[in-house]
């Protein structure tokens, strides 16, 4: 008997990625960088017929145009699944809002996260880091993946909602299942909305009793374009935005990051020796490793790098892809941790750039700070295996460490 799981029908293994890529095919979630140099090489917006039609734009100039074209491009729907549920009004805005209504969802998320807000948190992100690496560093080893990197934004963003850190594993069930075992399989998507809306609910219901200092009253005192209220869905919406977006996006992006500094002992020695260069590097392995692919709805026909867009079909709007156009950036292909200019996609570009860049990148920077000066000396393990997500959200699930220099 095989010890694979059968591969579901409706999801052969790719054979051509020009003309019927899959982007849960197990070779991209592996490694899709050389997958989109063929696809780029071959043409700028290629397209597939699974997921009931997918465009897919490599190049960073086709990714920005469809970023900003809000006319023929709907973010109703930012997820690929084999099926396209029917939409509720305010499933999570302001990400699936489209003009004029995301100006107005967007401003109210604005405010929680300017640089002045982040200094305010930026204490208690980098207690969290060192009392999760005090529960590994004794044992000379750890899976950073599970026991470092997934639980510094869990805990960030249940602080700033006023809920408690202790359910992070709830958070974390959801996210997989959202974001990855959902893409195949609806009543999971179903599953899962439901149990977060029903836990928010009740916070929501316990604040309209006692109203405390968090970002749920922040959202629950906010007032629409008309001097209004949010309801109750508007607020439930965004809330599940803030819990999905702002865990699995930064819990990737710190896990590719230590990743690639523990297989790349050069740039990790140079971090240490020159802590100044943090914030560059920053941003190098946010380009370089750019966790999140976002969906868009093609509601009118128009043309893309010369290639015709037909409405119905769904756009794999590849940001980490988009990042590793050379066309954009010299040797797009390597990590230089000093790149000067870094005009990178990792946020997204358009009306729907990232609200949260400002904590994403404040939850980075302390969490490899505190990881170099509490490890410095790591590596992979080679008895372990590193596994990566599938899906929207790209980082390491698995990610075995040995601490110590080898000897």
């Amino acid at each position: 008997m095989s010890d694979t799981a059968p591969v579901a029908p409706d999801h052969p293994p790719v054979t051509d990625w020009v003309h019927d890529f899959d982007h849960t095919d197990p070779r991209w979630t592996e490694d899709p960088f050389p997958i989109w140099d063929e696809l780029r090489n071959e043409c700028p917006v290629v397209h597939t017929k699974r997921f009931h039609g997918v465009y897919l734009p490599t190049t960073y100039q086709a990714v920005k145009e469809i970023a900003y074209d809000t006319e023929h491009f709907s973010s109703r729907r930012v997820i690929v699944r084999d099926e396209r549920p029917e939409l509720s009004k305010n499933a999570a805005p302001p990400i699936t809002s489209d003009p004029p209504e995301h100006k107005p969802a967007k401003q109210l998320l604005l405010p929680p996260f300017t640089p002045d807000a982040m200094k305010k948190l930026e204490p208690r992100v980098r207690a969290i880091c060192n009392e999760l690496i005090d529960e590994f560093i004794q044992d000379g080893k750890c899976d950073a993946a599970a026991r470092y990197t997934k639980h510094v934004p869990v805990r960030a963003i249940a602080h700033m909602l006023g809920i408690p850190e202790k359910d992070g594993d709830l958070f974390i069930k959801w996210i997989h299942q959202i974001l990855e075992l959902s893409i195949k399989d609806e009543s999971i998507l179903r599953q899962a909305v439901g149990e977060m809306t029903a836990y928010f609910a009740g916070h929501i219901e316990e604040r309209k009793k006692q109203p405390t200092d968090d970002l749920i009253s922040t959202l629950m005192n906010a007032k629409d374009k008309n001097g209004q209220p949010l309801d109750d869905t508007h607020v439930l919406g965004s809330l599940r935005l803030l819990l999905i977006a702002g865990i699995d996006t930064t819990w990737s992006a710190i896990g590719s990051s230590l990743w690639h500094l523990a297989k790349t002992p050069a740039d990790r020695d140079r971090l240490i020796a020159e802590p100044e260069l943090l914030p560059t590097a920053i941003e190098e392995l946010l380009r370089a490793y750019s966790p999140v692919t976002m969906a868009r709805e093609v509601i009118k026909e128009t043309e893309i790098a010369g290639c015709p867009i037909k409405p119905g079909n769904m756009v794999l709007l590849s940001f980490p892809a988009a990042n590793r156009d050379p066309a954009m950036f010299p040797d797009a292909d390597k990590v230089v941790i000093d790149r000067k200019e870094n005009r990178h996609a990792a946020f997204g570009l358009g009306i729907h750039r990232c609200v949260g860049s400002n904590l994403a990148r404040m939850e980075m920077t302390v969490a490899i700070e505190e990881w170099l000066k509490r490890i410095p000396e790591f590596r992979l393990d080679p008895a372990g295996q590193v596994t990566w997500s599938e899906g929207t959200v790209r980082g390491p699930r698995q990610l075995p460490m040995l601490f110590g220099k080898p000897g």
